[in-house]
């Protein structure tokens, strides 16, 4: 199960990036008292007795960006809320109830997972009578804390905890893997289903669009049960001309998220596309297993090469070099079965874990090939790493100081766990903590 998320929401100014950064303790997002600073989400790692989950900031709700960019601000909100399994509903206790809270509150309605309701600004006891009037909203949980005071921290770090996932379902077995088929309109997705379901289950045409939904089909092989999700086509977000087209959109990237992998079609006779590029960029957002999947491959009649194709798709995407390319006609099945053996392979692979002693033997060996370059004419450390959980493997480096490490080394090191773990072909999660004082280096750690 991968690391659960807690997405922190509310309108403008009520203090999310401070409480962000205060739950963090570190000033990781930009506080400013000029509505609609938060765009982007940003994310970062707690611990929580003994468990971790991924702290995420959001944007205020109901704000009108001024750089006309309102839409990608509402929909990095709708993605944090949708992959969250705990919300953080913030209010100002100071200001009181306003009416873009409530707006917050409708948008959460309905929401199956718990929804924390956090009085911010709470600076003295006094405040926490007058939080009493967010209980309207029909949440039980209600904490009044303060960012600037240190009030009730811990008190919400416990809350946040008793919220999580319960540990036994996160060892659950899943008995089926399912397998989500994307790709832009008209590149053979249904037809691809129904060639593994051997009947006509979905509708197949050659107008594109339509398929308008997100539809399960369970089908068996060699004794194993799969479940395949055929998804909308996509086109441009500017195309998008009616709401069914628009919701589409968005349950396609729900299908994404239920994945345990996902194949990304391809039209062979056709080359990639912007569509193509924003839904291989949503894959990569929720670290899912992908293969690439050329379809129709037999309309080439063999006048493109397979390693002509291959090298167009590694220069297309060269952050995905490690995904899987595969050839198939999905209209005859020719190569389905092989595809499906390697999805499986693929879904394995994002469930293995790997001890505390090999992970740090390889981590060692990669620091001594190649070590950090200096941050302020310093060379930072990594004490030891532990894998925290699987689907995507999440790895956690405890080091000197997490920002003295960048990109391009963390990137290496992703690379060589790649590399020497049996994690080849599926995407790795990484998170830098920073040791605490005092912190024991367990046995057979990197230094």
């Amino acid at each position: 199960m991968p690391v659960p998320h807690v997405a922190i929401v509310g309108r403008p100014n009520v203090g999310k990036s401070s409480l962000f950064n205060w739950l963090a303790r570190r000033r990781l997002a930009i506080v400013d008292d000029y509505a609609g600073v938060t765009r982007d989400r940003m994310t970062t790692l707690i611990e929580a007795d003994n468990r971790y989950f991924e702290l995420i900031d959001t944007g205020g709700m109901g704000i009108e960006d001024e750089d006309d960019l309102t839409a990608d601000v509402r929909r990095q909100i709708e993605l944090a809320i949708n992959s969250a399994d705990i919300v953080l509903l913030v209010v100002d206790v100071q200001t009181g109830l306003m009416p873009l809270d409530e707006e917050v509150v409708e948008r959460l309605r309905g929401l199956q997972r718990p929804v924390i309701l956090v009085a911010n600004k709470a600076d003295q006891p006094h405040f926490d009578t007058q939080a009493e009037e967010f209980h309207k909203f029909g949440h039980k949980d209600l904490i009044c804390v303060s960012t600037t005071q240190n009030r009730n921290r811990d008190a919400l770090i416990d809350l946040i905890a008793d919220h999580l996932p319960d540990k036994d379902e996160e060892t659950v077995e899943t008995p089926r893997m399912k397998l989500t088929i994307v790709g832009r309109r008209n590149v053979g997705k249904s037809t691809f289903v129904n060639t593994l379901a051997e009947t006509d289950r979905m509708i197949v045409s050659e107008v594109p669009g339509t398929t308008r939904d997100s539809v399960d089909v369970q089908f068996t092989l060699d004794g194993q049960t799969f479940t395949a999700i055929d998804t909308p086509g996509l086109r441009k977000r500017k195309s998008q001309r009616t709401d069914l087209e628009f919701y589409g959109t968005h349950r396609a990237q729900r299908s994404v998220r239920r994945a345990d992998v996902v194949l990304m079609f391809f039209d062979a006779t056709e080359t990639v596309s912007k569509v193509d590029k924003q839904l291989i960029g949503y894959v990569m957002e929720n670290y899912k297993p992908c293969i690439f999947v050329i379809n129709k491959w037999d309309q080439l009649h063999g006048e493109v090469a397979t390693d002509r194709w291959v090298r167009y798709l590694r220069a297309q995407f060269p952050t995905l070099a490690y995904a899987p390319i595969a050839f198939i006609t999905g209209q005859s099945g020719k190569n389905v079965k092989a595809l499906l053996n390697h999805a499986t392979m693929l879904f394995k692979q994002a469930r293995e874990r790997v001890s505390t002693g090999v992970l740090n033997r390889v981590l060692r060996a990669a620091i001594e090939a190649h070590q950090p370059p200096l941050y302020q004419n310093r060379r930072p450390k990594i004490y030891y790493a532990t894998q925290v959980t699987t689907e995507p493997p999440t790895i956690v480096l405890i080091c000197s100081d997490p920002q003295a490490f960048g990109n391009d080394y963390q990137r290496y090191l992703i690379g060589v766990l790649r590399d020497h773990l049996r994690f080849g072909e599926v995407p790795i999660k990484m998170y830098l903590q920073k040791r605490k004082r005092n912190e024991e280096i367990p046995p057979g750690a990197v230094s």
